[in-house]
């Protein structure tokens, strides 16, 4: 009986000792657990993020080749398919080289207002942690994959204003110094730590451009007219019919782009979230009223619509939509979109007439005006509803628009378009001048006739013209 009183009292001393510590331990429970939950959230939210995001990336990626390779090919005649399409495919290899060297850190590196600094030459300090500057939830070397399909395809768009009549050695030499001297410098002033025309950052003069109105379509626009006009028209034009020689290719291509632009635009929210929503909704949209609005112009002007101008009216409209993206309503996209499409086709079925350059894949016609156009009505209709780019003091959204009051931002749209109007005329120009005399641009009479496949490249696209001759 003592025993059992003596083990009774112990366990009783035992417990009065345990059950401060086992309290303690269940209340200091339920923070942690939280706290794992919120990590695990996080990580969760960073990890959908990241898989966006290289998932943009290759849609981006996809718009240059085949994508471009396509469209374009299909439009030059068929002795120069393949020296038209390897220009865009070669600029997948010479501008990732490109960009991994130098060229990143000239766009996106911290530096002047005008151009980034050489920190992060050969992506030193480029790694998986995330650059909170540019996007806090994605690895940086994520984001710097990214923006490298925004490089390539640029100097790409150009190449349909010489196509079928410069060299290739001289295209790969312009396109080196183009994309340092014109691409670096406005991807910084528009998109990078500290530049004169970004509007997340700082800049002085903010101009909204989620996806490259300014960056990638006028500079590459302008800059291929100064190439067709430099360089001069193809032998026979305009007197000689030079109609595309396949449509279908074309076709096929324009769908590509289509579907990659969603990466393009939507993927320039750089996180998985809604703004990503409604950059793709307004791409969609604006794409969409363009080939409405190309097609009946153009049904108007020559009584039938074509393939070719509903194809041409959908690259117009996500030209001008895409500086538009993440600012403007589904409404506002069908409007800017509308318009891109009928002041496209006017650009290219008169304007191009008029003034008789040989631009001959319409690149400053759909790009260079559509671009222009596209960054001036982001200015008109972007919406703090959709993206409260600017705040107070205390956080509060301020207009973002023409509409909801910011008329600035109109002065700040225009300071934009002549930054990169300037910009592409004067680099180019001194670009072509300084390969001309070098190597020189244009190949000879005796090439451009027998075609560049053939006289570039010793090898044509299509065989079975002479596979049929021969079985016959």
């Amino acid at each position: 009986m003592r025993r059992v009183v003596a083990k009774l009292l112990l366990g009783l001393t035992l417990l009065a000792f345990a059950a401060p510590l086992v309290s303690a331990q269940t209340a200091a429970t339920p923070p942690d657990r939280i706290a794992q939950l919120e990590a695990k959230v996080t990580d969760a939210k960073n990890s959908a993020d990241n898989a966006w995001m290289l998932v943009c990336a290759a849609l981006v990626l996809m718009m240059t080749a085949p994508g471009l390779a396509l469209f374009y090919g299909g439009l030059v005649r068929k002795k120069n398919v393949l020296a038209t399409m390897l220009q865009s495919f070669s600029m997948m290899a010479i501008i990732t080289v490109l960009w991994a060297l130098i060229l990143y850190s000239l766009a996106f590196g911290s530096g002047s207002s005008f151009i980034g600094g050489w920190h992060n030459a050969f992506l030193h300090g480029v790694g998986l942690a995330p650059d909170t500057d540019y996007a806090p939830t994605i690895p940086a070397q994520t984001f710097m994959i990214y923006q490298l399909m925004f490089a390539i395809i640029t100097p790409a768009l150009i190449t349909g204003a010489f196509a079928e009549r410069m060299k290739f050695s001289a295209m790969a030499v312009f396109m080196v110094l183009w994309s340092l001297i014109v691409y670096a410098p406005m991807a910084h002033m528009v998109w990078g730590k500290g530049g004169l025309l970004n509007a997340s950052l700082g800049g002085r003069f903010p101009t909204l451009d989620f996806a490259g109105g300014t960056v990638v379509h006028i500079t590459s626009g302008v800059s291929a007219l100064v190439c067709a006009l430099y360089l001069g028209k193809r032998i026979g034009y305009p007197k000689e019919p030079m109609p595309p020689h396949s449509v279908v290719l074309s076709f096929i291509g324009a769908g590509l782009l289509w579907v990659g632009w969603f990466g393009f635009n939507a993927g320039s929210a750089l996180s998985a979230g809604t703004l990503a929503t409604s950059a793709f909704v307004a791409t969609h949209f604006g794409a969409a009223a363009a080939v409405i609005g190309w097609s009946a112009a153009e049904w108007l002007h020559n009584g039938k619509p074509t393939t070719l101008g509903a194809i041409s009216g959908a690259v117009a409209g996500l030209v001008a939509i895409t500086p538009a993206a993440g600012f403007v309503s589904p409404m506002s996209a069908l409007f800017i979109g509308l318009l891109a499409g009928a002041f496209c086709f006017t650009m290219v079925a008169f304007a191009k007439a008029k003034f008789g350059y040989d631009d001959s894949l319409d690149a400053f016609g759909v790009h260079g005006a559509g671009g222009t156009l596209g960054a001036i009505l982001t200015g008109v209709f972007a919406s703090s509803a959709i993206n409260p780019m600017f705040k107070d003091a205390r956080g509060n959204p301020l207009p973002s628009g023409f509409i909801e009051g910011n008329y600035r931002q109109l002065l700040n749209q225009g300071v934009g378009v002549v930054i990169a109007w300037s910009l592409a005329i004067v680099g180019t120009l001194a670009i072509l001048f300084l390969v001309d005399k070098l190597i020189g641009l244009r190949v000879s009479e005796e090439h451009e006739v027998a075609g560049l496949d053939i006289s570039l490249h010793g090898e044509e696209g299509y065989y079975w013209e002479a596979s049929m001759s021969q079985n016959s």
